[in-house]
C-alpha cells in the first residue's frame, strides 16, 4: 500500500497546513473539517493514511499521535447552516473555521478536492489529496475521529437511529427508523429522504 508523505509539503515553502473534511453526504449531523500543520516535517508517524482506507482503531491510534505533535484546527458546519445554505457552502464554510482556529498564520493551505474555500492565504487544491500529502491524510483522521465523537454523543440522544454505527449516513436501518420514529433537529431536511418526509421526532 502506498501512503501519503511529505513531496508536496516540500515542494513548497513556509508554514502549510492541510485541510480535508468529513461529513457531507449523511443524511444527520454537521460537517466537520480539520487543519493540520506539522511544524517539524522530521516528526515521521508511521501509517498516516486517507482515513476511509483505516480502522476505526487504527484512526484513534493514529489520532492521539497526530494531536501530539502536530497543530490543528476544527471547524464545524451546522446542520442549520446545511439547510440554509448548501452542503458545498456548508463544507467551505467548515474549512474556512478549521484554519481560523489553527490561530496561526500560513503560507500555503493544501486541500482535499476540487472545491477549496475562500481564504486569505495561498490554496492549492489537490484531487486525492489525502492519498498524497501527509497533511491532508492527517487532517482526514482528525477530522473522521472528531465527527465519529460527535455522532456517538448524538446517538446517546437518539439510540433509535443508530448512529454510533451508521453515523448518520443513509443506511436501510437509519432509513427504516427514520420511516418509524420520524426525523429529529439533527436530521438534513434538505437532503431527500428527510425533505420529503412529514413525520417529526419529538423534540
Amino acid at each position: 500500500m502506498a501512503y501519503p508523505d511529505f513531496t508536496l509539503e516540500n515542494k513548497l515553502s513556509g508554514v502549510i497546513a492541510g485541510v480535508d473534511e468529513v461529513g457531507r453526504g449523511p443524511l444527520a449531523g454537521p460537517v466537520i473539517s480539520a487543519a493540520v500543520v506539522f511544524t517539524n516535517r522530521d516528526t515521521i508517524i508511521e501509517g498516516i493514511n486517507d482515513s476511509k482506507k483505516l480502522t476505526a482503531r487504527n484512526r484513534q491510534v493514529l489520532y492521539e499521535k497526530i494531536i501530539s505533535v502536530a497543530k490543528f484546527g476544527i471547524g464545524i458546519a451546522s446542520v442549520a447552516e446545511i439547510n440554509s445554505y448548501n452542503i458545498l457552502q456548508a463544507t467551505k464554510l467548515s474549512m474556512e473555521r478549521a484554519l481560523v482556529n489553527l490561530g496561526i498564520e500560513l503560507d500555503y493551505v493544501l486541500v482535499d478536492g476540487n472545491q477549496p474555500p475562500k481564504v486569505k492565504w495561498q490554496v492549492k487544491s489537490i484531487v486525492k489529496g489525502d492519498s498524497l500529502s501527509v497533511s491532508v491524510a492527517a487532517a482526514s483522521i482528525v477530522a473522521k475521529v472528531t465527527r465519529d465523537q460527535l455522532m456517538q454523543e448524538l446517538h446517546n440522544q437518539y439510540p433509535e437511529y443508530n448512529w454510533y454505527k451508521n453515523k448518520g449516513y443513509g443506511t436501510k436501518g437509519h432509513i427504516d427508523a427514520i420511516n418509524l420514529y420520524g426525523v429529529t433537529e439533527h436530521h438534513r431536511k434538505s437532503f431527500a429522504p428527510i425533505l420529503n418526509s412529514t413525520k417529526w421526532a419529538l423534540l
